[in-house]
C-alpha cells in the first residue's frame, strides 16, 4: 500500500483487501505512550473513512491526543455494534528487536513492530471492516460506531474515560462492543479453541509500606527495614491469594474440559474445587499459566522504594504493586486479602482502584462463535475471562457488553500473551485477513 501523500493514492477497495498492509501502515506511526502523540495516526485513518463517505469526530483531553469516532449509519432495526481498538501502544526501551519496532516489515510471514498484537492488529481489521461494508453499500441493521482510543496503555484516562465523561453523545444507541483481547487460537491438549472475552479483571493499584530502625550504614542491622522488605518481596514471589471461581471462569473451563480428552478435561475440571486449584496448577506448571489469574486475585511487585543515601539505613520502604481483582470483588477484598497474607506489620493502601463491567451478557456470544465456527470448524468459541483490564470497563458506565474479539489463526507453537508488550511483537500476515473477515461477517450478520 502506498502512503497517501502522493498522487496515486490506493483505491478503498485496495486498502480492505490487504489488511495486512494496512497494519504496516499503522505500525509506522510511532504511538509509544508516554507521549503517545496519536494525531498523526488518527488523522490518516479518518482520511480514509471521510473517502467512504463516513463523517468522524475527534474527541480530545489533549490537542496532539485525540481519539476518533466514526459511524456507519444502519437501517435502525438492532442496537448499535461498537468497533473499539486503541492506537497508542507502550514503549520499547531496552528491547533488542530482530526487525525495527517501527518499520512494519514482513519477514517469515509475519508482520513485526510494535502494537502488532496489541492492538493495531484489531484497528487495522475494525477499519478494513468498515471501509468495506461502507464501500459496497451496506446497510448493518444497527449503526456501527468506529472508535478508534488514546491512552489506553496508561489507564485510559486520556481515551476512553474522556470520550464517556465528555461525549457519550458519540456512542448514542450503542448495546455491544467488539475489541481487545479475544478470539485467537489457543491450543490446548492437541485441540483448539476460540477464547472469546466476555469479562475482565478490575483495576487495583496498591502500595504497601514496610518501617523499621534505621542508622548508620556502617554498622551491621538485622532485621531492619530491608529485611522486611525482602519478607515480603519473598512471600509475594511464593505464595497465591485465596482461591475464587467466578461463574464466567466456571464457564471458561468447563466448556474448555468439555472439548479435552476425558484424562486431560478431568484434570481441568479439578481447577474447579478450590480444595484442589493450587495442587492442580502446580502439576500443570507453565500449561496452567493462562488459568491461575482467572481463579485469585493477584498483585505483582512493580515499583520499590527504600533509602535516599547509600551510608544511611533507610527507616521506611515502600512497594507499588500491580493488583488485579476478579469481577465481584473491591478493594476491601483486597486490602483483607493481602492484609492476611503479609502480616500485621506491613502497612497497605489503594492507590486505584475501577470497578469493571458488571456481570457478563451473553447476547452476542453466539453470533461471534457461529462466524468463528465457520471460519475454522476444527475450533471451539468459549467464553474467557481475561486476565488483565481494557478500556472496557469505561464504556460499561453506559451500559455497554464488551467481547473481546479480534480474530486470529496462530501458530500452535506461538506464545501469543509472552509476545505483548515485549521485543518481537509480531502477527502472522495470513491471520489479518482470517480476523478482517470474520469481523465483516459479524457486522453484516448483526441484528438479522
Amino acid at each position: 500500500m502506498r502512503v497517501t501523500t502522493g498522487s496515486q493514492e490506493p483505491g478503498l477497495r485496495e486498502i480492505y483487501e490487504r489488511p495486512a498492509e494496512l497494519l504496516q501502515r499503522l505500525l509506522r506511526f510511532d504511538t509509544s505512550n508516554p507521549p503517545g502523540a496519536e494525531r498523526e495516526c488518527v488523522e490518516w485513518v479518518a482520511g480514509l473513512l471521510e473517502r467512504a463517505g463516513l463523517e468522524t469526530t475527534f474527541v480530545a483531553a489533549d490537542p496532539d491526543r485525540p481519539s476518533l469516532v466514526a459511524r456507519l449509519r444502519g437501517s435502525g432495526d438492532a442496537p448499535a455494534l461498537m468497533l473499539q481498538a486503541h492506537v497508542d501502544v507502550v514503549g520499547t526501551a531496552g528491547q533488542e528487536w530482530t526487525h525495527p519496532p517501527f518499520a512494519g516489515e514482513i519477514a517469515d510471514g509475519f508482520i513485526w513492530g510494535r502494537g502488532a498484537l496489541d492492538m493495531k492488529s484489531g484497528a487495522a481489521m475494525f477499519v478494513a471492516a468498515v471501509l468495506r461494508a461502507a464501500d459496497t453499500g451496506m446497510q448493518p441493521a444497527g449503526d456501527v460506531v468506529l472508535t478508534l482510543l488514546a491512552d489506553e496503555e496508561a489507564a485510559g484516562d486520556l481515551g476512553a474515560a474522556h470520550l464517556v465523561r465528555e461525549r457519550p453523545d458519540l456512542l448514542e444507541g450503542v448495546r455491544y462492543s467488539l475489541g481487545e483481547f479475544g478470539g485467537f487460537t489457543l491450543d490446548i491438549g492437541g485441540r483448539r479453541f476460540y477464547p472469546i472475552q466476555v469479562a475482565e479483571k478490575q483495576v487495583c493499584f496498591m502500595k504497601a509500606t514496610v518501617r523499621g530502625r534505621g542508622g548508620h550504614g556502617a554498622l551491621p542491622m538485622r532485621g531492619g527495614t530491608t529485611a522486611r522488605l525482602a519478607k515480603l518481596l519473598r512471600t509475594l514471589d511464593r505464595r497465591r491469594l485465596p482461591v475464587h471461581v467466578t461463574p464466567v471462569a466456571r464457564q471458561m473451563i468447563e466448556q474448555t474440559a468439555a472439548g479435552l480428552p476425558r484424562p486431560a478435561g478431568a484434570v481441568l475440571r479439578r481447577l474447579l474445587d478450590p480444595r484442589w486449584t493450587d495442587r492442580v496448577l502446580a502439576l500443570l506448571g507453565e500449561r496452567g499459566s493462562i488459568f491461575d489469574p482467572l481463579l485469585h486475585n493477584t498483585v505483582n511487585a512493580t515499583i520499590v522504594r527504600a533509602g535516599e543515601k547509600v551510608n544511611v539505613i533507610p527507616s521506611e520502604a515502600t512497594v507499588e504493586m500491580d493488583g488485579r481483582l476478579l469481577p465481584g470483588f473491591t478493594g476491601d477484598d483486597m486490602l483483607r486479602e493481602l492484609g492476611e497474607l503479609l502480616g500485621p506489620d506491613v502497612e497497605l493502601e489503594v492507590m486505584r482502584y475501577e470497578p469493571g463491567p458488571p456481570e457478563a451478557d451473553f447476547g452476542l456470544f453466539d453470533l461471534l462463535g457461529s462466524v468463528l465456527r465457520e471460519a475454522d470448524p476444527t475450533g471451539t468459541p468459549i467464553p474467557l475471562l481475561l486476565a488483565a483490564f481494557t478500556d472496557a470497563r469505561f464504556f460499561a458506565r453506559l451500559g455497554i457488553q464488551h467481547y473481546g474479539f479480534t480474530p486470529m489463526q496462530l501458530p500452535s507453537d506461538m506464545r501469543f500473551t509472552e509476545l505483548i508488550h515485549a521485543a518481537d511483537e509480531r502477527v502472522p500476515v495470513e491471520a489479518m485477513r482470517f480476523g478482517t473477515d470474520a469481523v465483516f461477517r459479524v457486522v453484516e450478520r448483526y441484528g438479522r
